[in-house]
């Protein structure tokens, strides 16, 4: 096996990873920190802090490693302001809500829809009502400020040197013009675009390893600092790796806190018919091209029900006891309407109701794989989903959700994965284009019964629901 390392830091919403790979695409090593939002002046903000401190720690473990690069990777919605030895102001969490009369103003402000394929989403979950929110506060330290897109901000921590990136700028951020690359008229009339870092492609090289975190880590102070990426775009790109993705019309579902489904047309992608008010939106990949895509927050809705601290759906121990519990809650047509996330998905404005709700732990659980497969069926329909599915990320073992799912769309070849870490080898893939998946896609068996019947009665009852 060549010499040489690359380590991925993968910084979600729920989760901070580190992950050390061989140049043939081997993880050697992988550590893992929850992330919760820290309160300061009386705000949920993102733990930068916290994080930083643990990730030099983690670095560290592999001081003895010849490691050659660092790749980050991060959640689409965070943005942090820096001057000279870091961040000016906290970082908001993007589940702070804003005051009514401040959203009200940003909304008012925002470019249409159809220009920069970013929906009007709740708390901060667009890119630009932070910025809007952040310069009333704080209008002096935020004027010398340069910005930073969560993944950049790490390349900025990790090397001292501050750029930004299309596939995190183009993320429902309301700041970026998918069609002409550009930033979008809010962005420039805010004067956000002049103070973004200048732009970087993904695996463009920010800089080298700061020589103070060379000596904390023990790493060598040559190691090349990648700019990094939004995650799910790399989860995307670690897709395009298998030869029966590629180039072919398909659909990424990648799953853990979020649910998105990213399409790959076979032709340039028409995002015209998308609508805004079931949060489908458009994302950009690390080539600059449009990517229709709808979401929700599935995992958020699962841990809402199941609780995060209990035996999760994907556990692998688990599956023949939740595949058992499915005949009967088809035959008692027990299902969950949404939804559990309020301002997300298909049904933003809806408010969960159990039917039949079922008192038995694997049913319950069992339950909420066929209310995540039913949602994300729709959210497929949205963005015109078709011929290939691939789903990757945690959930991707939950037996009953994508067995549900390959059921529900029988016209569809529905994959998944048999290698983990796919957010990871999309990122490797920056370094090295060529790098072989290490696993194989694996057509998924559709869940036995009738599961078109059952989406029709779950369609039926939300139509029920609909009525006045």
């Amino acid at each position: 096996m060549p010499r040489g390392a690359y380590v991925v830091i993968d910084l979600g919403k729920t989760l901070g990873k580190v992950s050390l790979w061989s140049r043939a695409g081997e993880m050697l090593d992988r550590q893992v920190r929850p992330n919760a939002p820290v309160v300061i002046d009386g705000l949920k903000r993102l733990d930068a802090d916290g994080i930083g401190e643990w990730l030099v720690t983690a670095l560290a473990r592999y001081a003895d490693h010849p490691v050659e690069a660092i790749i980050p990777v991060g959640h689409g919605a965070g943005v942090v302001a820096v001057s000279g030895a870091g961040p000016v102001v906290a970082p908001l969490d993007y589940e702070q809500a804003l005051p009514a009369d401040v959203l009200r103003e940003y909304r008012q402000l925002r470019d249409p829809f159809a220009l920069t394929g970013s929906p009007a989403l709740p708390d901060g979950l667009n890119l630009g009502a932070q910025l809007y929110w952040l310069d009333r506060l704080n209008s002096t330290a935020m004027a010398r400020a340069t910005l930073l897109p969560w993944a950049q901000y790490w390349a900025w921590f990790l090397s001292d040197r501050a750029v930004s990136e299309v596939t995190s700028l183009g993320c429902h951020s309301d700041l970026w013009h998918p069609a002409k690359g550009q930033f979008s008229a809010l962005a420039r009339t805010q004067g956000w675009a002049a103070r973004f870092a200048p732009l970087a492609q993904a695996a463009d090289v920010a800089g080298l390893l700061r020589p103070d975190l060379a000596q904390r880590t023990g790493l060598s102070a040559q190691v090349k600092i990648l700019a990094g990426l939004h995650d799910s775009n790399a989860a995307l790109l670690a897709a395009r790796g298998f030869a029966g993705i590629a180039r072919n019309e398909a659909t990424v579902l990648s799953t853990g806190t979020w649910f998105i489904a990213m399409r790959l047309p076979g032709t340039a992608a028409d995002t015209g018919g998308l609508p805004e008010a079931r949060d489908c939106l458009v994302n950009v990949d690390v080539f600059g091209n449009a990517v229709p895509s709808a979401r929700f927050m599935g995992g958020r809705e699962i841990e809402s029900v199941i609780e995060i601290d209990t035996r999760r759906v994907d556990i692998k121990p688990d599956q023949p006891r939740l595949l058992a519990a499915v005949p009967d809650l088809l035959a008692n047509s027990t299902m969950l309407l949404p939804g559990l996330a309020p301002g997300c998905g298909p049904y933003p404005d809806w408010t969960a109701r159990w039917i039949a709700e079922p008192a038995d732990w694997y049913a319950r659980r069992a339950a909420m794989c066929l209310y995540a497969a039913l949602v994300a069926d729709v959210s497929l329909d949205l963005i015109g989903s078709r011929e290939r599915l691939l789903i990757e990320g945690r959930f991707a073992d939950a037996e009953v959700f994508v067995r549900a799912l390959a059921a529900l769309r029988p016209e569809t070849a529905v994959f998944v994965a048999n290698a983990h870490n796919d957010v990871s080898y999309g990122a490797l893939r920056l370094i090295d284009p060529d790098l072989q998946p290490r696993g194989e896609l694996v057509q998924v068996r559709p869940l036995a019964g009738d599961l078109a019947q059952y989406r029709r009665a779950w369609r039926a009852a939300l139509e029920d629901r609909a009525q006045p």
